[in-house]
């Protein structure tokens, strides 16, 4: 028996978990842990809030509050979402727990005191007028890859590039917003030079075994040579560099963030260590079992842009310390995307994990079940409402609801709900049981691969088979001829459902406790799913719908809701493709597209903020004929009160849209400066009300 210990991505606690989040890697976890949990093999599921990155000070800095504040506020937050889409983690700390700070303290002074780093002084950027030096996050520049104009110090969101500071054209601090200046500093730095060939042999190691996309990234790295990087930074929060010299230091994130596996391990069996489903429980278990014990197989599931991390500057300090496993695996997966665009939380473009489950009560198995079919495990997908929908009316309604729902309504209707004696099985009844046991042999040979798109596909294939052995044997009319082959007919779907109960137990934990509740049986381990499961005589539960049909009304609210959200973010003009750099030329147009165009003067008499919102200001324009209310997304660059008076630019024949509950009728332009900010377009010289531009 194999002893598991499975990790997922520490999230930030900067901010709301979207479906990004649990399509890269909690759904993929958790259904792998609960695959593992069934088969009896001791797994620990871990995790936690990272709670040290810039991230979090600038959202504190940008709301005027301590970062304490602001992760106190989301880790809870993220916990109750987990905990509604049923991720069943065994433990989930966070990164400010005092164990944390000791244990990382603890990992980098073992580092120092084998001399493992390197102390150098070099030049770090230091905004002068902030009077800081600046972490990665802190600068904002063009990526020298892809020439995205707003990419951070530490990576570009834009191509996905791992960057250093010094790499950025035109940087600047996103504190002041002036060009930052390089100042001296000292710090310490993890070798990663040395540790090179080691990493590539045990990288290449696992050529065969992990997904195309992380070896390939890796081996991109490790093509280009290894460097020596900072494990230390100038700033006030987060684990103080423990040795002399070193105040106003802290660790570097992406060396006290990985160290949480380690730390809510140490918690998790600090607080008992009560396993979250697991079918055996070693009381004598160390949290060294876990992490220095050579038959642990230690996994971790994350998001593309964290493989570097994980792969190698993690297994590197893993190395240096020494006693430690590294990763059997790290099946890493690519980005979703959102009805068309990129999901950005600083656009918020993005279905939020909270906002989902307060307005689709008792509907988290689908999500779960759409964001797994479109699981972007070896390049980047798409997730849309209309989808969505489809998925769940034609699938989950349609096929396994169908099957089940007539399975249980016809074994109450004939039996009063009492599961009959089978009688001599043939051809179609032995098919049936072929494609039982071959759908659970397929499933956890994929499982084992981390294929869960395939893995549930093949779960909606039973129920399919389930269907067509219905509508094949026809037992609503055989009933009337030959009462004692439908008692068969009706056995063999009782024995699917049971079996169905059983296997969406990882993909779909709801409905698989909605299934056994209505089969009145309990849970089996993935052994026991090889002969019968239930029991001539054995009385049924109650039926009822396992899924609901999603009502266009539903969806055309999600997609408004997300129309109206790209709106306040852009100044009232739909969303359109992402975080571009300043300048793209969008695709060509004619000059009678042009012309459809409706651009006149108007002049603003009367503005105030839109209540509950940061961005919008509600205008009221003289349009020279009439006069007419516009919601504009530019309460970030212009005071109410300063604007008054001024001439703009006005589309007068955009299409109305409701804002925020106020009809817009029409769009003030604007014209996006280099930094980021909005100026407005206007004529030259005051020009009438009503006059046109052309």
């Amino acid at each position: 028996m194999s002893r598991f210990l499975v990790t997922a991505a520490l999230p930030y606690a900067n901010g709301p978990l979207h479906i990004g989040h649990l399509a890269g890697c909690f759904i993929p976890s958790d259904i792998f842990v609960r695959y593992l949990r069934m088969k009896g093999e001791d797994v620990l599921f871990i995790c936690g809030s990272d709670e040290h990155g810039v991230p979090i000070t600038l959202k504190a800095r940008n709301e005027n509050v301590s970062p304490q504040v602001v992760v106190d506020r989301y880790h809870e937050l993220m916990k109750k979402a987990f905990a509604g889409f049923g991720i069943s983690f065994d433990h989930y700390s966070r990164t400010t727990a005092k164990i944390h700070h000791e244990t990382a303290s603890s990992f980098f002074r073992e580092l120092y005191d084998k001399k493992v780093f390197s102390e150098e002084t070099t030049e770090q950027y230091y905004d002068e007028e902030a009077r800081q030096f600046l972490a990665d996050r802190y600068i904002t520049g063009t990526c020298p890859r892809c020439g995205f104009e707003k990419a951070f110090g530490d990576q570009c969101e834009n191509c996905g590039s791992s960057l250093s500071p010094s790499e950025l054209k035109s940087p600047k601090s996103t504190l002041s917003g002036k060009p930052p200046v390089r100042k001296q500093t000292k710090n310490w730095f993890l070798p990663l030079d040395k540790y090179q060939e080691k990493i590539q042999d045990w990288i290449g190691s696992h050529k065969e075994d992990w997904k195309s996309n992380v070896f390939g990234q890796c081996m991109s790295w490790l093509n280009e040579g290894l460097k020596p990087r900072a494990m230390t930074r100038d700033l006030d929060w987060g684990v103080p560099v423990p040795v002399d010299g070193a105040d106003g230091k802290v660790l570097y994130v992406w060396f006290d963030a990985p160290i949480g596996y380690i730390s809510s391990t140490k918690e998790f069996f600090e607080q008992g260590g009560n396993k979250n489903g697991s079918r055996i429980t070693h009381h004598g278990s160390r949290w060294e079992d876990y992490w220095k014990d050579d038959h642990t197989r230690l996994v971790h599931f994350i998001g593309k842009d964290n493989i570097v991390f994980h792969c190698i500057i993690f297994p590197a300090m893993l190395m240096a310390h020494g006693g430690y496993v590294l990763p059997e695996n790290v099946p890493a997966n690519e980005f979703l995307n959102l009805e068309g665009d990129k999901i950005s939380t600083s656009r918020k473009w993005a279905v939020w994990l909270h906002e989902y489950l307060e307005e689709f009560p008792g509907r988290e198995d689908e999500l779960r079940y759409v964001l797994t079919s479109v699981a972007p495990e070896t390049k980047d997908s798409e997730f849309t409402w209309k989808d969505y929908q489809a998925r769940v009316n034609n699938e989950l309604v349609a096929i396994l609801g169908n099957f089940v729902n007539r399975t249980m309504v016809l074994t109450h209707k004939y039996y009063n709900g009492t599961v009959p004696q089978h009688g001599e099985l043939q051809k179609a009844d032995h098919d049936l049981i072929h494609t039982i046991r071959n759908s659970k042999l397929k499933i956890g040979l994929l499982l084992d691969q981390y294929k869960f798109r395939e893995a549930q596909f093949e779960l909606m294939n039973l129920a399919r088979a389930g269907n067509k052995y219905l509508a094949d044997t026809e037992p609503w009319k055989l009933v009337k001829t030959d009462g004692e082959r439908v008692q068969t007919i009706m056995y063999m779907a009782l024995e699917c459902t049971a079996y169905l109960a059983g296997l969406t137990e990882p993909f779909l934990p709801h409905c698989s406790k909605r299934l056994h509740a209505m089969l009145n049986s309990e849970s089996v381990g993935w052994k026991q799913m090889d002969g019968r499961l239930l029991k001539p005589g054995h009385l049924i539960g109650t039926a009822t719908l396992l899924f609901e049909k999603v009502e266009d009304d539903i969806i055309n609210n999600q997609i408004e809701k997300l129309k109206n959200t790209a709106m306040e973010q852009s100044n009232g003009s739909p969303p359109g493709g992402g975080d571009e750099t300043q300048g793209a030329i969008k695709p060509e147009v004619t000059f009678d597209d042009f012309s459809k165009m409706d651009i006149r003067v108007a002049t603003i008499l009367e503005a105030e903020r839109v209540p509950k919102t940061d961005k919008l200001l509600k205008l009221l324009l003289d349009v020279g004929s009439e006069k007419r209310t516009v919601v504009s997304g530019i309460a970030e660059f212009y005071a109410p009160e300063d604007i008054i008076g001024r001439q703009v630019s006005y589309l007068a024949n955009l299409a109305p849209r409701k804002i925020r509950g106020t009809e817009s009728a029409g769009m003030v332009l604007m014209a996006e400066d280099r930094d980021g900010s909005l100026v407005f377009v206007s004529p030259e010289r005051e020009t009438g009300n009503g006059g046109t531009v052309s």
